[in-house]
């Protein structure tokens, strides 16, 4: 089994992309994990991202895919994989199919998770977290017993930068011109499936299953 996720900031791909590597058996290929894993292990396409990160740049396309590639040679990957993060333009999508169609695989199910912008809004920038143990709290949906103090240590809570209101709908403004049209790109190829992501985890989760028959 192949899957990528697709979806905006803050629809939950991640915690999707987890749960479905836990049923399904299949690792979870996150560009953020294996640029560090890269990064760690010292091999030189790491090394070579590590530059640029260091530097505060945007890792480039040529050096992502070849991680990406690098890694779904892993024996882990013969049975299936998760991408979670990637592709995130149609320049990469392109890229992906020519070291696909190199490994003789291709791609079950592109799941594209949906939710209403005001909503993505509402979830990630009602988002704080402890700056002492880090542990996570919402305004609207996971209220600490204090207002502005974790429960677990009385650390006072903060909103994380990336979080902040006019942060989120850049994030969001950004992604609908960059990633938005791997939509289009995944759909007339007849592999994308569209989840409606509002409502719990395991709601959303059912939902995806039933397209997994």
């Amino acid at each position: 089994m192949h899957l990528i996720m697709l979806g905006a900031p803050g629809v939950g791909k991640g915690t999707q992309a987890k749960k479905l590597s836990e049923s399904y058996q299949i690792p979870r290929i996150s560009t953020g994990d294996i640029l560090r894993e890269a990064m760690q292990t010292g091999i030189a396409l790491g090394l070579k991202a590590r530059s640029y990160m260091d530097s505060g740049q945007l890792v480039p396309d040529d050096v992502v895919i070849g991680i990406v590639e690098e890694r779904l040679h892993g024996e882990d990957c013969a049975t299936g994989w998760i991408l979670d993060g990637f592709p995130r333009t149609q320049q990469q999508a392109r890229e992906l199919d020519k070291i696909l169609e190199k490994l003789k695989m291709s791609i079950g199910y592109v799941l594209n998770l949906e939710v209403e912008g005001e909503e993505i809004i509402k979830r990630l920038s009602g988002r704080r977290s402890c700056e002492k143990c880090q542990s996570a709290y919402h305004i609207f949906f996971n209220l600490p017993k204090k207002d502005g103090v974790c429960d677990s240590c009385g650390g006072r809570l903060v909103q994380r930068s990336d979080d902040r209101e006019g942060t989120v709908r850049e994030r969001l403004r950004v992604y609908k011109e960059k990633t938005e049209p791997l939509v289009n790109y995944y759909l007339e190829r007849g592999i994308l499936k569209k989840i409606n992501a509002d409502g719990d985890i395991e709601q959303v989760f059912k939902r995806i299953s039933s397209h997994m028959q």
